[in-house]
């Protein structure tokens, strides 16, 4: 491993030490350090391993890229954006991020970057009384990494089921197929000859049938090809047809092994599902082996590759008949939506799922910067990628749904999903009735493998960094730190392979990354808008040559100080009115598993009043709680401008509650 070069700033007794959030330096008794690079020295002299840095500024941009652009780009945004509005959802969601994505994403970067500190010691060094906010962090991140590797070992299953040919999910033949089973390749021989009478035929009940018999099934007189007669009017002959995917039973019965698990029936454990989660850990423990050394490398393939594979499902997508249907009904605007709480709710929710922020990765990711690398432009750039990334995906979904929807002449609302109802029914679906459908499959389960994979990398990063902040002698050995989170984190993923493993899936993600990350969101913003004070952290990042002028200034302090608490707030209290109890398909879970769910967002918080109670333990009062501590200071040594404010303190320099108090 490549490390930085630190060296002494000189040999006398008393050397100089820099003083917290300010460019004085002071005499000190203690061994000279810059945050992150320590010198350790005990009793033997020995030296502990410097931290690493990124090999090149683009690496990092890529890292975020890969961190950010994941999965809930492709099978969430699009979704919600039909949902919603249509292409008048983008106006919602793009001022979601100018007022509370964007900004959360460069309060992080500016924070790892300022102190190359992980977020543990740079949420204590900012403020006492945040001691606890980056163990929060760690918690969120600790969690999603386990629950969220999951997802990519789904993807590399379906992989290793399309390279070997075994496409099972278009087949209705299976032992655990039901009669309602229906599969696009069988329907479409049945639609061979139709016509456009009620005597086409279509596939239903395991077998072609008549469209004027399921008109006569389900209670209602035969019309035409597509319709019944219920005596008044026409209604489409599937509004009361109980028709299931194979690819849904696929996904639920071989993959899942779901079966008649439940809470209390937790069923056996799926050895295919261990057995790509432990492949899913090596791959990752193999690209950050080395931390940002290795990872750095990875993400030049990680974050690009999915672009191409979007790009040539889009090519395909467009070429497909339906697909015009597809892309319309995608972005057709609905501009009466923007009048409804939800839009502006799923809007926001979007940018915090999408972005990843508040969980400390971005602040990790950051503190292996170079201190004077423009963060500020790696933020704006990763963030409108992001935004962009999402609507490119949209067009490469819906394109591909309008042929799906065409094929079992249905509405393309009938055919929308989101989440795992996406990437591993309706899609999948689709891909059988495209030419070479193998290929296809191989293409985009091996894309949302990478997009899954990449996004995983910061989180172990940020688990690592925690570690080998508190206890520097283990840089040395970092992949050994590495194989430790790894495989911590595969054994807690164990659970989540048995039958019923869904259900803690599902209870994870929706207690996890939602309201608690909110909250986190806001106390990160709260400790350094309110806290440390919005001018101080100003002339921060004028120290790292960020010189912005003053509308950009006024833009961070607006959003800062008021955008990012009061919309993060605005979004807490609409989930909460809007809240529903955890389930997963008709499942509603057991009072116990909601109450379980309660319990796990909590414990990502309750390091938060640990942290206060124990900075009062420390002895801290009053303002002393809300004060920088001396290890909150630059990265790098910066030329002497002025005396520390603290020690001749002017009321008109303080801009923050602490000092006010």
């Amino acid at each position: 491993m490549v490390f930085e070069v630190v060296s002494i700033l000189n040999s006398s007794p008393t050397m100089l030490k820099f003083h917290a959030s300010s460019s004085y330096w002071r005499g000190s008794d203690k061994v000279p350090e810059e945050n992150g690079n320590a010198l350790a020295t005990g009793d033997d002299n020995t030296e502990t391993a410097q931290r690493a840095s990124w090999g090149r500024p683009l690496e990092f941009i890529l890292a975020c890229l890969g961190y950010a652009v994941g999965l809930g780009n492709v099978w969430r945004f699009p979704y919600l954006c039909y949902r919603n509005g249509g292409g008048a959802f983008l106006i919602p969601f793009f001022l979601m991020l100018v007022l509370l994505g964007l900004p959360i994403f460069y309060l992080e970067l500016y924070i790892g970057q300022f102190t190359a500190l992980g977020p543990l010691k740079a949420f204590n060094a900012i403020s006492p009384f945040f001691t606890g906010l980056g163990y929060c962090t760690l918690m969120i991140i600790s969690m999603i990494s386990i629950y969220y590797m999951i997802i990519v070992a789904w993807t590399i299953f379906y992989t290793f089921m399309s390279i070997g040919g075994d496409l099972g999910w278009g087949s209705c033949e299976n032992d655990y197929n039901s009669l309602y089973c229906y599969s696009g390749a069988y329907d479409s021989e049945c639609r061979v000859n139709n016509t456009g009478n009620y005597t086409d035929l279509t596939y239903y009940l395991q077998k072609c049938i008549s469209i004027g018999e399921i008109c006569q099934l389900t209670g209602f007189e035969p019309y035409d090809g597509s319709s019944c007669w219920t005596g008044n009017e026409t209604i489409a002959w599937y509004r009361n047809v109980n028709r299931t995917l194979a690819s849904e039973e696929y996904y639920n019965e071989r993959v899942l092994g779901r079966g008649d698990a439940t809470w209390e029936n937790w069923g056996s454990i799926q050895w295919h599902l261990v057995g790509c989660l432990f492949f899913c850990w090596v791959i990752a423990f193999l690209c950050v082996i080395k931390g940002v050394q290795s990872a750095g490398k990875v993400v030049y393939f990680t974050a690009l590759f999915p672009y191409v594979m979007l790009t040539a499902l889009l090519i395909r997508g467009v070429t497909l008949d339906g697909a015009g249907e597809g892309i319309l009904f995608y972005l057709t605007p609905k501009w009466e939506t923007l009048l409804e709480a939800r839009v502006w709710g799923d809007a926001a929710s979007q940018i915090f799922y999408s972005f990843g922020v508040a969980c400390g990765s971005l602040v990790t990711l950051a503190s292996y910067n170079n201190f004077h690398n423009n963060c500020h432009f790696d933020a704006v750039f990763v963030s409108l990628t992001n935004f962009m990334t999402s609507i490119y995906a949209g067009f490469a979904i819906f394109s591909v749904l309008g042929f799906q929807a065409q094929l079992m002449g249905v509405g393309i609302n009938d055919v929308a999903e989101q989440g795992p109802g996406l990437a591993f029914v309706v899609y999948p679906e689709a891909l059988l009735q495209m030419p070479i459908p193998r290929l296809w499959c191989i293409l985009f389960f091996f894309m949302l493998f990478v997009l899954g994979l990449g996004s995983q990398f910061a989180g172990i990063e940020a688990i690592n960094t925690a570690i080998v902040d508190r206890w520097p002698q283990f840089r040395k050995r970092y992949w050994m730190v590495t194989a430790f989170t790894c495989f911590t984190c595969f054994i807690l993923g164990l659970p989540m392979c048995f039958s019923g493993g869904v259900y803690l899936f599902t209870l994870l993600d929706w207690n996890t990354a939602s309201w608690a990350i909110l909250l986190i969101g806001i106390a990160e913003c709260t400790a350094v808008s309110w806290c440390y004070g919005i001018n101080r952290a100003m002339r921060d990042l004028a120290s790292m040559d960020m010189k912005l002028n003053v509308v950009i200034r006024f833009y961070w302090k607006f959003v800062w100080l008021i955008s990012v608490p009061v919309v993060s707030l605005g979004i807490l209290i609409f989930l909460f009115v809007k809240w529903e109890s955890p389930s997963y398909g008709d499942y509603e879970f057991p009072l116990f598993a909601d109450l379980l769910g309660w319990g796990i967002g909590l414990s990502t918080l309750m390091f938060f009043p640990v942290g206060v109670c124990w900075a009062l333990y420390k002895g801290y009062r009053g303002m002393e709680l809300f004060q920088p501590t001396e290890v909150w200071k630059p990265a790098v040594k910066l030329p002497d401008q002025s005396p520390d404010p603290r020690q001749n303190p002017r009321p008109s320099e303080y801009d923050n509650l602490g000092y006010m108090m």
